[in-house]
């Protein structure tokens, strides 16, 4: 324990961040560091608890009590090695994870938790900087070889771990770029693509092999890859996004949020968007959906000069804090505004979209809505809405952006030629034990396997995977013995 009584000494701040103003102009990261006292304040905040909560709430089981003290001795590369022991990436989940350790802090019974997450940034930020992070070249090689299907987190962790137990490792990404929902999914104000391109060049010079525009069971044969590899892991993602099929779905104006948000991101990165523009420029825009993509979308259509911006979800407004239903340390369903949110959108709760109305030439002009009043039910069912009389309106719109979430995997093209089991919801049918599908030789992680899920399940999916395809090549887990060494520091 860093500082016994640091919890009492010191409450959370955050960084500080550029103003809306000045933020609303560019796409690039606006949350500055911590100066060097204030992250040793904050990493004294945490207790060293008895039963590190924290532990429980982090999916990768991250050890975190041990480097926050690391953090407050200033010993920052036993904390990079610390963190680094359970968390491939700590670059991306220290910029996009929404915290699950932080709602399981002890210190969160009473007072507002330790800034987990940013310290995590600030930790392998500095590692960076000081040269602590170097490849992780293997130093002997099996000779088996694993195709790694799709480059977002899963897939990436997945193939880290592989080739440190010293298989060969290819990963097939269909984009022209890696990283999956990294780089063409999350917009660069909240992860600028040049860390994304950092971590690669380092898996590229620990050996991994990268095959971008390579569409497995289009351009790229599956039968190829059975023939050319032992085992191959699936981690493809969660990509059919939920539809909203009602009246004037066809018109233009209309879009999915994801492919409203590749397209910015492939503008800030120099690239063509490779499709016909959908910009938010001029527009009153109406988000239908209130999880993160649909902030994302909030914040990209600020920038791109919206003329309102406004975002709809059917569920009511959750607290503000926690509730007899939220106790710690579960993860409570709280009243979430984003940095986007910030810089300017209405909110609208209970709120159903009924149709999208056209103008004579096909155009999106505006929505029919109604509000809606949810009710418990008394045998102990999920609460049920019912439409308000008399609610309907119209609100004028010229792009309404999908943002609804995701409900499987694409089904054609590998899944379907392999004939792969599926879930009754449409996933990748592989047990959590095994991550083995029906075919002997081919696994699965991530979304595509446990469906739509966050960035640092993926990492955890990917990690726990990779254990299960090197036990299956070589009779025993050398991550296994590896990770037992680690904790053992």
């Amino acid at each position: 324990m860093g500082k016994p009584t640091g919890f009492l000494e010191f409450t959370r701040e955050l960084p500080y961040r550029r103003p809306v103003n000045e933020r609303r102009k560019d796409y690039k990261e606006f949350i500055q560091p911590y100066p060097a006292g204030k992250l040793n304040q904050q990493s004294a905040r945490c207790m060293n608890c008895g039963i590190p909560f924290c532990h429980h709430g982090c999916p990768l089981g991250n050890v975190i009590p041990e480097f926050n003290d690391a953090v407050f001795r200033g010993q920052y590369q036993e904390a990079y090695e610390i963190l680094s022991s359970t968390n491939n990436f700590p670059e991306f989940t220290g910029r996009i994870c929404p915290a699950p350790c932080e709602s399981s802090c002890v210190l969160g019974i009473n007072q507002p938790p330790v800034t987990i997450e940013e310290i995590e940034k600030h930790i392998i930020e500095i590692a960076f900087e000081n040269n602590f992070v170097k490849p992780q070249k293997p130093n002997v090689r099996t000779g088996k070889k694993v195709a790694v299907v799709g480059s977002g987190p899963a897939g990436l962790a997945t193939a880290a771990q592989l080739n440190y137990a010293g298989h060969l490792v290819t990963i097939f990404e269909r984009d022209d770029e890696p990283g999956g929902l990294l780089r063409y999914g999350i917009p660069d104000f909240k992860l600028e693509k040049w860390v994304v391109d950092r971590r690669i060049r380092i898996m590229e010079e620990e050996g991994i092999q990268f095959k971008c525009q390579a569409n497995v069971g289009v351009n790229i044969g599956i039968n190829d890859l059975l023939r050319e590899f032992h085992a191959i892991v699936l981690a493809g993602g969660s990509t059919i996004p939920r539809d909203l099929n009602i009246p004037g779905r066809g018109l233009k104006g209309v879009e999915f949020a994801m492919d409203f948000l590749k397209q910015q991101n492939k503008r800030v990165s120099g690239r063509e968007p490779g499709a016909e523009d959908i910009l938010a420029t001029g527009k009153n825009i109406v988000i239908i959906g209130g999880g993160d993509t649909g902030s994302d979308c909030v914040g990209t259509s600020i920038r791109q000069g919206a003329k309102s911006v406004t975002q709809f979800e059917v569920l009511p407004k959750p607290p503000a804090s926690r509730t007899d239903q939220m106790p710690w340390p579960t993860y409570p369903m709280l009243l979430k505004s984003s940095s986007s949110h910030e810089e300017g959108c209405e909110r609208q709760w209970t709120i159903a979209t009924k149709e999208f109305i056209g103008d004579q030439n096909g155009n999106l002009k505006a929505l029919r809505t109604a509000s809606l009043e949810w009710k418990n039910s008394e045998d102990g069912r999920p609460p049920q809405f019912t439409e308000i009389p008399g609610s309907e309106t119209e609100i004028p719109c010229e792009l309404a952006l999908l943002a609804m979430g995701f409900v499987h995997p694409q089904h054609e093209g590998v899944i379907n030629q392999l004939e792969i089991e599926l879930d009754n919801r449409g996933n990748v049918r592989a047990s959590e034990k095994e991550f083995q599908t029906n075919i002997s030789k081919i696994f699965s992680a991530g979304d595509m396997r446990r469906g739509q899920s966050l960035v640092v399940w993926a990492i955890s999916e990917g990690r726990e995977c990779a254990k299960k395809v090197d036990e299956w090549l070589v009779s025993y887990s050398l991550l296994e013995a590896k990770d037992r060494n680690i904790i053992q520091l």
